[in-house]
């Protein structure tokens, strides 16, 4: 893909409320995004509904004290909404897609034409999970989150056997996370370790490492949005408003621009400017015969006469005629 694709998650975004996922669809849109991402599970499809000590969040987490059902419960996207949320985004002008969590999600994506699969940080782990996804024949992106290299190299390949495209987004698991966390010189490395697009999955609360990213390659970029943080809800304290998620979108954008391509030839503004460089002037009132000193020519502003770079094969040469002071240094002028 030659542009960034920029994704806003929806998530849990919604508080389960339909108009709101919608509305936050809309406006997404407005800020510029290319695509919009969901998650396609429901709390059984994700853990037991059992509240034992292996259950409960316990991680120094904003979800802490939560019972893993309930969360699940609180945060899933309703499968009941997702074709609307498919039709809004298409009329929006932009794509949806989604992270599914179980073979049924993605039995149940396929009949939305789901055009590209996400496997979510904590996931890439569960290969058959990803195989079954790699089966569709889609696009694949990856989150590293809670990854080893052996982790991503498995689902890597484990992808391959199916010849989808891959993107790998470099993915700091902490919900904010923090600046100083995110490594994102290991862009660098993934891309040429894994021989995949490579890209970024940003949870910290600001919009320099999405911008940042452009330049070590990144060709994704998914960041969390909602309409208002005051709205409250599980992903709200790491979540971008409208007018954030719109800064970030022109940050890339201009970021991409400035990247260009490796050139040395001068652009035309350069040409034109080029008049303010150096040259080699007369700089006192000449005679005819008269010795080329550093008394009597230097390099100065603006760039009417040679080169400097001719200095020492015209010192001690003469002038050809009289000349006066401001006069740009020319070979006719010299003897």
């Amino acid at each position: 893909m030659d542009s960034v694709f920029i994704v806003a998650e929806l998530s849990a975004n919604h508080n389960g409320d339909l108009q709101t996922a919608i509305d936050t669809i809309k406006s997404a849109a407005k800020c510029g995004v290319d695509a919009i991402k969901l998650q396609t599970y429901r709390a059984d499809t994700m853990t037991l509904d059992c509240d034992n000590e292996y259950f409960q969040i316990k991680n120094g987490s904003l979800w802490d004290g939560e019972i893993l059902y309930s969360l699940y419960e609180k945060a899933h996207t309703p499968w009941s909404w997702h074709k609307e949320l498919f039709r809004v985004a298409k009329e929006e002008g932009i794509l949806c897609f989604s992270s599914p969590f179980d073979k049924t999600a993605i039995d149940f994506l396929e009949g939305l034409d789901n055009p590209i699969y996400k496997v979510a940080s904590f996931e890439i782990q569960d290969i058959a999970l990803i195989d079954y996804m790699a089966s569709k024949m889609k696009p694949i992106i990856i989150s590293s989150g809670i990854a080893s290299v052996e982790d991503i190299e498995l689902a890597i390949k484990t992808i391959k056997k199916h010849h989808n495209e891959i993107t790998l987004l470099k993915c700091t698991s902490a919900y904010p996370a923090k600046v100083e966390d995110a490594n994102l010189k290991t862009l660098l490395d993934m891309k040429k370790r894994f021989g995949v697009e490579v890209g970024l999955s940003d949870h910290t609360m600001g919009i320099t490492l999405p911008i940042l990213s452009v330049g070590l390659g990144a060709k994704v970029i998914e960041k969390h949005f909602i309409l208002d943080r005051s709205m409250g809800g599980v992903d709200s304290e790491f979540s971008l408003e409208p007018s954030e998620l719109k800064s970030l979108v022109n940050g890339v954008r201009e970021a991409q621009k400035a990247l260009g391509e490796v050139k040395y030839t001068l652009g035309d503004d350069a040409k034109s400017n080029k008049i303010f460089g150096r040259s080699l002037f007369v700089v006192e009132d000449v005679k005819k015969g008269d010795i080329i000193s550093e008394k009597n020519i230097k390099s100065i502003r603006p760039g009417d006469g040679m080169h400097p770079k001719y200095l020492n094969v015209v010192l001690g040469k003469t002038f050809k005629q009289d000349i006066k002071k401001g006069t740009p240094l020319k070979d006719e002028l010299i003897v």
